[in-house]
This record gives structure tokens, C-alpha cells and sequence, in this order.
């Protein structure tokens, strides 16, 4: 069973639509004995940084995630919940994160061209860093996923997986063990996102 956690945030039911799809048993759920009897945990989150992270320690959920991923849970964090996966964030102030990879996330303007539009939202093909991993067992450098973000993960060269350019190479997939993250929504990317969970539900 995978655990997709319920915080008040998040593309919930379309991802367990998706990891339906694969064949996979998914549960949305907020309830801390769920995600310790779950096989893998997958933290979802749209919306601001701040907002989400309030919400998911109001839960009580933070402590869970944590503890969880510390005992070598596999834990899928997706578009601000990869974000959240990290230190802190610059988001409109400076807030903390779950910390279990290290590096910050930070606004990409400044660091794209003016002449971009922010939010970066599209697809964009994966630059793979570490080709090998077993998250990409299923897919190929090259292929396309579905963006929606104004902020990236940066200062984490040791946890990146893949980039995608816009403008500048800006962090696409993460890992660190069994801690992995997409900036990218892999329920709304097609075939090449449904293969990306299908690996993650193998690891």
C-alpha cells in the first residue's frame, strides 16, 4: 500500500488515479498509523511554501514523514512537496523545511531571463545527472514532463537526479537513498510520468 499523504494540499485523488492506472494500491489519507503501516509515502503540494508547511506540522504529519524516512521508508515528495523535502525555503521570507536533503529553494527569477514568464508551467525534457537511477529505469533522457513552479531547488548538486532547462538548468528530479523528489507532476505528465511512478512503486 502506498500513502499518500492528506494535509490539505495537493493533486490528491489524481495521483491515486494515476497510481491506479499502474496497478498500484493507494490510499489518501492524514492518519499517522496509515503512513507508518504504508510501504512508501508520497507527499504531494501545490500552492505556497509556507502555507503548505504550516498545514503539514498542524497535522502533525511533519514528525511522521520524518520519522518515517529516517527509518529508510521510500518517500516521494511532488512539486512543493520535493520542495519541502529541503532545508528551508526562500519563498516570501525564510521558512524551514523537513530537512532530510540538504539545500534551499529559492525564486528563479533572477536566475532565468527576464523575457520568460514566471510561473515556469509546460513541458520540459529530463537532463538526467545520474542516468543509472532507478526512478528512471522505465524512461529516457529527452523525455517530456509537465511543469508548474516559480521556485527550485538549488544548492542540492549532491541530491540532484535530473535538471530541465528553461532558460537555466533548474532542478527536475532529486534523491538522496530512499528520500526522492519531482519538481515535475508526474500524475500530469503522460505515459513518461506514469513510468516514473511504476519505478517508484518497484524501489
Amino acid at each position: 500500500m502506498i500513502a499518500i499523504v492528506d494535509y490539505g494540499v495537493g493533486n490528491l485523488f489524481s495521483l491515486k488515479s494515476s497510481l491506479s492506472m499502474i496497478g498500484a494500491e493507494a490510499m489518501v489519507t492524514g492518519s499517522a498509523e496509515d503512513l507508518r503501516a504504508a510501504k512508501k509515502i508520497i507527499l504531494p503540494g501545490v500552492g505556497a511554501f509556507e502555507d503548505a508547511a504550516n498545514k503539514l506540522r498542524a497535522t502533525g504529519l511533519d514528525a511522521i514523514v520524518t520519522e518515517q524516512a529516517q527509518a529508510g521508508k521510500p518517500l516521494l515528495g511532488i512539486c512543493l512537496g520535493m520542495q519541502m523535502l529541503f532545508e528551508r525555503s526562500f519563498e516570501y521570507g525564510e521558512h524551514r523545511g523537513l530537512g532530510l536533503l540538504r539545500g534551499d529553494v529559492v525564486d528563479m527569477r533572477g536566475r532565468i531571463p527576464e523575457s520568460l514568464k514566471v510561473p515556469h508551467i509546460g513541458w520540459n525534457a529530463l537532463r538526467f545527472r545520474q542516468p543509472d537511477h532507478p526512478l528512471f529505469r522505465y524512461i529516457k533522457e529527452g523525455d517530456c514532463v509537465y511543469f508548474v513552479h516559480s521556485f527550485y531547488a538549488a544548492n542540492c548538486e549532491e541530491a540532484t537526479l535530473a535538471t530541465a532547462e528553461y532558460g537555466a538548468e533548474l532542478t527536475a528530479a532529486v534523491g538522496s537513498k530512499n528520500v526522492l523528489g519531482c519538481q515535475f507532476h508526474p500524475e500530469k505528465s503522460g505515459r513518461v510520468g506514469l513510468n516514473i511512478l511504476r519505478a517508484f512503486c518497484e524501489l
